[in-house]
């Protein structure tokens, strides 16, 4: 059974790219595709990162060490979704004009802050195969850290977007709050533990 579980959670992930691809195909994205486009993408990058990031609280709670198995691939998949959100804006909003782009980059805090996010999670998956694992040994787990960084960074891009309709910005970013906060308890209770 168990080996059933990773293509299957494979294929659920790609079902929001496939819906997606489907409501481009037939034109079935409103008025301006482009926009809803690269919303729809972002979120599902912030979504598959706050699960990537709900896998490792989940096995502490429950002790049942399924939760972490595809921690990996479904991190991927968070820089699969940001990837295609980035290319969205590349190709619909500056049409590959990469000196627009930079000029955009500068100019709009909002496109630096996705941005970095973006970059964050293209070193993370770049350094996810266990090769590069036992290359990096100790500082693996440092690099990879910051994927709460991005999380946050994340959050702030959408919330910048969305400006008027912020509910959806401000549920991410409560649940981001309670899984940093929850790591953070945790590991002071355990320096607490140690020193005690």
């Amino acid at each position: 059974m168990r080996k059933f579980i990773k293509p299957a959670v494979f294929l659920l992930a790609l079902v929001p790219f496939v819906l997606l691809f489907i409501r481009a195909v037939t034109n079935d994205l409103g008025p301006d595709p482009a926009q809803e486009l690269s919303i729809e993408t972002g979120e599902w990058t912030l979504r598959f990162l706050l699960i990537t990031l709900a896998l490792t609280p989940l096995r502490q709670i429950t002790g049942q060490a399924e939760f972490v198995r595809h921690r990996r691939m479904l991190g991927l998949f968070a820089l699969f979704y940001a990837t295609v959100h980035f290319l969205c804006w590349m190709t619909f909003i500056f049409g590959f004009r990469w000196f627009a782009f930079l000029e955009e980059l500068i100019d709009r805090p909002y496109i630096a802050v996705g941005f970095t996010a973006w970059v964050i999670l293209v070193a993370l998956g770049v350094t996810s195969p266990k090769v590069m694992v036992r290359k990096l040994g100790k500082n693996w787990k440092r690099l990879h850290r910051l994927v709460y960084i991005a999380s946050i960074l994340g959050v702030i891009h959408l919330l910048w977007i969305l400006r008027a309709d912020i509910g959806e910005a401000v549920l991410y970013g409560s649940i981001v709050f309670v899984l940093l906060g929850y790591r953070l308890a945790r590991y002071l209770n355990n320096k607490r533990t140690a020193s005690g």
